[in-house]
C-alpha cells in the first residue's frame, strides 16, 4: 500500500479522475504552483480562459513541452488533466523511465454526486453528457492502472466542498521506492535515548560580536533539544561550507568558551585532524573540556583530508597511509591517557614510557571515528566507540562495508551520521533555498545530494536513520544564520 502522504519526491505525478473530482485541489495543498502543470490554467494562458475548450489542443501542446522539459531536468512534475486517455498516459510513464524517475498515478475515486454538483456550481460547466461520460471512463481506469507498470498508484477517496477541501483517505499498488520517498506533511516519533541529534556549526556569521554569536546559538541549540554541539575542525573554513577568508575559529578554544554556558548540551569536535596535533595532544585537551564541561565532552577524530590548510599553516600532510596509522596510534594514546595510573603503555599502534595526563577526564569522552576509506572504517570498528559516515551517494555501501568491519571486530560501535540538508518551513521556502545555494548545480541534483526537503519530512527520514540503527545524527545546515535558523529545527529533536 502506498500512502499518499509518501509519494516519491523528485516524480511524474499523473493525475486521474473526471472534472469536479478535486484534482487541482489536492495537488496545490502538496505541491508548488511550478510543478503543477495544468491543462485548464494553460487554456487560460493561450485561449481565453480556463473553460476555453477551442484552446484545448494549443494548451496540450505547451503542456506536453513543459512535462518534457522538467522531467528532463529531474524535477518533480505533477500532470493535471482528466488522466484518462490511457495512451497520453503512457506517454508520461515512457518519460519518467527515460529519465529515470518514479511514475506515479494518482486516482481521485469522488462520488458522481459530488462531481455534478460542483461542476453545477462553476462559471462555465461542462456539458451533462461529457461529464457523464468523463465519470464512465474514470470507473474503468482503476482496473487499466494495476496493469500499466506504474511505480505507485494511490487512490483518493474524495468528498466535501472542494473550497474546503476533500476528506481523503489513500490506498494504493506498487510500494514507493524506498530511495525515492518523500514525505510532505506528518511527524516521525522522537528520537529515544539511545538516539540522539546533534547540531554541528560549520559557519559563523557572527558578525561584530563573536561571543555573543556563539551564545545565543549554544543556548538556542540547547531550547531546542538537541543533545549536543559540535564543531567541524579546520584552520582555513573549506570551500564545501564558505570562502577562505571567511571566520572559523580554532575549535578547543571555543569549546572552552561554551563549556561555561549553562546548558545539557554534549560538547566536541567532528571531526579533529590527527594531523593538527598528535594524540596526546587531544587528549589533554579533550579531558580538559569534559573536566570543564562537567563530563560533557566528546571527540571526532580522523585522519585530514585538506592539504591546502597543512601547507598554509606549515604543517607535515603526510601520504593516506601514514596519516591512517597516526588516526591509529592517536586513538590508542587518548584511551592511555584517560586510563588510571600513570604505568608505562606499549600497545598494537603506540609506546608510551609513563601515562600521567591530569586532570582525568570527569567521564569516558566517546571517540567519533570519521571517514570513508575501507581501513578507516576499519580502525573504527576495531577502535573507536563510533563510526562517523556523512549521508548522501554511497552511504549504503559504506554502512555496509562498516557493518561487516564491526561484526569481525566483535565490538559493540555505534553509528552516528553527518547529515547537510537544506531544510525548509514548507515546500516553497525548500525550493527558494535550493535556488540561493545551488550555485551552477542543476536544482534536482543539487535538492537530492542535499536531501532539501522541510522540517517534517526530514524528521521522518531521520526516522528512518534511527531505524536502521544509527545512534546519532550530526546535523549541519549549509545556510543557518541565527537562532530562528536553530529554534526552526526543533522538531528534529523531538523537543
Amino acid at each position: 500500500m502506498t500512502d499518499e502522504r509518501r509519494l516519491p519526491d523528485p516524480a511524474v505525478v499523473v493525475l486521474v479522475g473526471a472534472s469536479g473530482a478535486g484534482k487541482s485541489w489536492w495537488a496545490r495543498q502538496r505541491y508548488r504552483a511550478q510543478e503543477i502543470v495544468s491543462s485548464d490554467e494553460l487554456r487560460g494562458v493561450v485561449g481565453s480562459g480556463r473553460n476555453d475548450l477551442d484552446a484545448t489542443t494549443d494548451a496540450f501542446e505547451v503542456l506536453d513541452r513543459i512535462v518534457v522539459a522538467r522531467t528532463r531536468r529531474g524535477l518533480t512534475t505533477v500532470v493535471d488533466t482528466l488522466g484518462l486517455d490511457a495512451q497520453r498516459r503512457r506517454g508520461y510513464l515512457e518519460l519518467a523511465r527515460g529519465v529515470g524517475l518514479p511514475a506515479v498515478v494518482v486516482r481521485f475515486d469522488t462520488p458522481a454526486a459530488v462531481c455534478r454538483e460542483r461542476n453545477a456550481a462553476r462559471d462555465r460547466p461542462v456539458p451533462a453528457p461529457q461529464l457523464a461520460g468523463q465519470l464512465r471512463r474514470a470507473r474503468d481506469v482503476a482496473g487499466e492502472l494495476a496493469a500499466e507498470g506504474w511505480d505507485a498508484v494511490v487512490t483518493v477517496v474524495a468528498a466535501g466542498d472542494p473550497d474546503r477541501g476533500p476528506s481523503t483517505t489513500a490506498s494504493g499498488a506498487a510500494p514507493t521506492p524506498a530511495s525515492a520517498a518523500h514525505s510532505p506533511a506528518g511527524a516521525a516519533a522522537a528520537p529515544g535515548l539511545d538516539r540522539e541529534v546533534v547540531l554541528q556549526l560549520s559557519r559563523f556569521p557572527w558578525g561584530a560580536d563573536p561571543t555573543a554569536w556563539l551564545r545565543r546559538m549554544a543556548l538556542a541549540a540547547d531550547q531546542a533539544g538537541f543533545a549536543g554541539l559540535a564543531l567541524m575542525d579546520h584552520l582555513i573554513q573549506i570551500p564545501q561550507v564558505g570562502r577562505a577568508w571567511d571566520p572559523i575559529p580554532e575549535t578547543f578554544t571555543t569549546l572552552g568558551l561554551l563549556a561555561g554556558l549553562d546548558t545539557r548540551l554534549r560538547l566536541g569536535t567532528l571531526c579533529t585532524p590527527v594531523t593538527f596535533r598528535p594524540g596526546g595532544t587531544i587528549a589533554k585537551a579533550v579531558a580538559t573540556l569534559d573536566v570543564l564541561s562537567g563530563g560533557r565532552a566528546f571527540v571526532g577524530i580522523g585522519a585530514g583530508w585538506w592539504e591546502r590548510e597543512h601547507a598554509a599553516f606549515g604543517l607535515p600532510f603526510p601520504a593516506p597511509g601514514e596519516r591512517l596509522d597516526q588516526l591509529a596510534a592517536a586513538v590508542e594514546t587518548m584511551r592511555a591517557l584517560w586510563a588510571s595510573g600513570t604505568k608505562p603503555y606499549a600497545g598494537a599502534h603506540v609506546t608510551l614510557p609513563e601515562t600521567t595526563s591530569y586532570p582525568r577526564p570527569a567521564g569516558l569522552p566517546r571517540i567519533v571515528v570519521g571517514g570513508s576509506g575501507d581501513r578507516t572504517l576499519r580502525l573504527a570498528a576495531e577502535l573507536g566507540d563510533a563510526c562517523n559516515l556523512r549521508t548522501g551517494d554511497g552511504f549504503d555501501e559504506r554502512f555496509a562495508v562498516f557493518e561487516r568491519h564491526r561484526e569481525r571486530s566483535g565490538r559493540d560501535v555505534d553509528v552516528t551520521v553527518l547529515d547537510l540538508p537544506v531544510v525548509g518551513r514548507d515546500r516553497s521556502d525548500v525550493w527558494r533555498r535550493v535556488e540561493r545555494l545551488r550555485g551552477t548545480t542543476p536544482a534536482a541534483r543539487f535538492a537530492r545530494r542535499r536531501h532539501a526537503a522541510t522540517v517534517e519530512d526530514t524528521v521522518r527520514r531521520y526516522a528512518e536513520l534511527f531505524d536502521r540503527g544509527v545512534r546519532t545524527i550530526f546535523v549541519a545546515l549549509p545556510d543557518l544564520e541565527d537562532v530562528d535558523d536553530v529554534l526552526a529545527l526543533a522538531p528534529l529533536t523531538g523537543a
